[in-house]
């Protein structure tokens, strides 16, 4: 109520923010149709939050079947982490948007180029907070797979993974986050449909209630999401806490 409140105090001082009572009318404006589907560009609200959601799922599917296995991977070995990590380090500061323009290049085609760049942003959570978890077994289970002669892979599908798995979700969650927001800049230089799209249509159309009746609804995904991997990394603590 505070937040609204001072919403609209600003709204009033400013002149052309929307009010919070405009913008909420303009949401449920949105959200009678959301699916409605008038070409190429005029989709309704729904439908564009289906299709951002449809790149940043797929992007980010990418990056956990790329991340996992890769810091498994330099988790487990000396020798693949100094040779990765210099790698990771020099790629990770680089700005998500800046990737773009090669995704383009190499996919030609921009909804393709969206989904690079997603899965190069989501990639390094997952493979660093992978590394990490792996990297973190404990001496005393490294012993006891000595001792019962453990093969290379029951050594990482009964001891690595199982202790890596809370570290694997926090990566994904932090990824999906990122991601989500992503996927909102990477529309805006892409075009066409998204929800990134809608949002600066809408302001190219001074329709400021839309972008903030859009920017509510981003929001909420992304708490849903947030929730989703909440509950998946207590339901794993809660299965390694019961062993």
């Amino acid at each position: 109520m505070l937040f609204v409140g001072l919403w609209a105090v600003v709204a009033y001082r400013s002149g052309d923010l929307p009010s919070p009572s405009s913008a909420f009318s303009t949401l449920i404006d949105l959200l009678a149709d959301p699916f409605r589907d008038g070409g190429e560009t005029d989709k309704g609200i729904g439908l564009q939050l289906a299709i951002s959601l449809g790149r940043v799922f797929s992007g980010f599917a990418l990056a956990a079947l790329v991340g996992v296995p890769l810091g498994l991977l330099i988790g487990g070995s000396r020798r693949a982490w100094q040779a990765v990590n210099p790698v990771v380090q020099i790629l990770r500061p680089v700005s998500p948007l800046a990737w773009f323009p090669l995704g383009l290049v190499v996919f030609k085609d921009a909804p393709n180029a969206a989904v690079f760049v997603i899965f190069v942003t989501a990639l390094w959570p997952t493979v660093l907070n992978t590394a990490a978890g792996a990297a973190s077994v404990p001496e005393d289970q490294h012993n006891v797979a000595r001792v019962f002669r453990f093969s290379r892979f029951s050594y990482v599908r009964n001891i690595v993974i199982p202790h890596a798995l809370p570290s694997v979700v926090t990566g994904l969650r932090l990824s999906m986050g990122i991601a989500w927001m992503v996927i909102v800049a990477v529309e805006m230089l892409s075009g066409g449909t998204g929800i990134g799209f809608f949002v600066w249509d809408s302001y190219n159309a001074s329709n400021l209630s839309a972008v903030i009746s859009a920017i509510l609804l981003i929001g909420c995904i992304g708490v849903v999401l947030d929730c989703l991997f909440l509950w998946l990394s207590r339901l794993v603590g809660a299965k390694e806490s019961g062993q």
